[in-house]
C-alpha cells in the first residue's frame, strides 16, 4: 500500500491502472476555473455601504497610496492615508499629484501623515470607514490598533479589514522563518488571537468573509503571478550565491520569502479572510 500524510492508502494497481484512465478528464476538470472572487470584493463592501459625499475613510497602513487614491476617485470620499514608513509617504504624494493633474479635485479628497494602526494622527470620530489591507500582520498590538480605530470611528462607522492568518498546514520551522525575513508578528497570524484582539478593543465582526486562497487563484488566472513566483524561488534556490552576490544576503532572503509568501498562499499554507466590524456600543 502508499500512503501520503495523513491520507488513506492506495494499492500500486489503483495509482498505476484505475487512475491513469480518469486522469485527462481528471485534467480536464482542473483547468476549468472556481471563480475565485479578487481584489474588487474590497470596494463591493464600501460600494455597499452608500457613503455620502461628505463621508470619511481612513487608509490604515496606506503604503503607497494606491488604494487611498482609488478610494477617492471612485467614491467620491475624503481620504486620510495612514503609514509609518517616510518613503511611503513620498510615493503617496507623488502618486496623489499625478492623479490630481488629471482630476484636480482629488487635490483636495486625499491627504496623508505620518502614523501607525495603534496611532493614528487624527481626532475622534471623524471616520465612516477604516480601512485596512494587508497590514495587521506587522502589528503586534492588536487589542491597541483596534481601540485606536473605535476611538477614530463615527458612531454607525464601518472597518473593512483584510487579513492573512496561518493555517494548520503552515510547518512551524517554515513559519519561524517566513515571518521573522517578512516582519510578520507570528500571533497577529492566529484567528483566534485577533478576534479575541478585535473584541477586547471595542470592535465587533458584523461580518466575516472566509477567502482562503482566491486572491492567489485569481492572480494567477489573470496574471500568472504565483507560477511567476514559483519559478523566481525555484532559481533562487538553486544558485543562492548568484543573487547574494549581487543583491546581499538580506535581499536575497526577503525576495525568497516574499516568493514562499504567494506560494504558500496557493497550497493553503496561509489563507485570506474579510472582516467588516462596527463599534460595540
Amino acid at each position: 500500500m502508499i500512503s501520503g500524510p495523513g491520507g488513506p492508502g492506495f494499492s500500486l494497481e489503483e495509482s498505476y491502472d484505475a487512475f491513469p484512465r480518469i486522469e485527462a478528464e481528471f485534467g480536464t476538470a482542473l483547468d476549468a476555473s472556481l471563480g475565485p472572487r479578487g481584489p474588487e470584493l474590497l470596494y463591493e463592501l464600501v460600494r455597499d455601504l452608500q457613503l455620502g459625499p461628505r463621508a470619511t475613510v481612513v487608509d490604515v497602513g496606506c503604503g503607497e497610496g494606491r488604494h487611498s487614491v482609488a478610494l477617492a476617485e471612485r467614491f467620491g470620499v475624503s481620504v486620510h492615508g495612514v503609514d509609518p514608513v517616510a518613503r511611503h509617504l513620498e510615493l503617496s504624494n507623488a502618486r496623489l499629484a499625478a492623479a490630481a493633474a488629471r482630476r484636480p479635485e482629488l487635490g483636495q479628497l486625499v491627504r496623508f501623515a505620518r502614523g501607525s494602526a495603534e496611532s493614528l494622527p487624527l481626532e475622534d470620530r471623524i471616520a465612516d470607514v477604516v480601512w485596512c489591507r494587508d497590514v495587521l500582520v506587522h502589528v503586534a498590538a492588536l487589542q491597541t490598533a483596534f481601540g485606536e480605530w473605535r476611538r477614530v470611528m463615527r458612531d454607525g462607522g464601518r472597518a473593512i479589514v483584510f487579513h492573512t492568518v496561518a493555517t494548520s498546514r503552515l510547518e512551524p520551522r517554515e513559519a519561524t522563518w517566513l515571518f521573522a525575513t517578512l516582519g510578520v508578528v507570528t500571533e497577529s497570524t492566529d484567528p483566534t488571537r485577533v478576534e479575541e484582539s478585535i473584541a477586547a478593543g471595542g470592535l465587533r465582526v458584523d461580518r466575516r468573509i472566509d477567502l482562503g486562497s482566491d486572491w492567489a487563484v485569481f492572480n494567477e488566472e489573470q496574471t500568472g503571478r504565483s507560477t511567476r513566483k514559483l519559478l523566481h524561488a525555484a532559481r533562487l534556490l538553486q544558485d543562492p550565491d548568484r543573487y547574494v552576490a549581487r543583491f546581499g544576503r538580506g535581499a536575497y532572503e526577503i525576495e525568497l520569502a516574499d516568493c514562499f509568501w504567494h506560494v504558500f498562499h496557493m497550497i493553503g499554507k496561509l489563507s485570506d479572510r474579510v472582516y467588516v466590524l462596527s463599534k460595540v456600543p
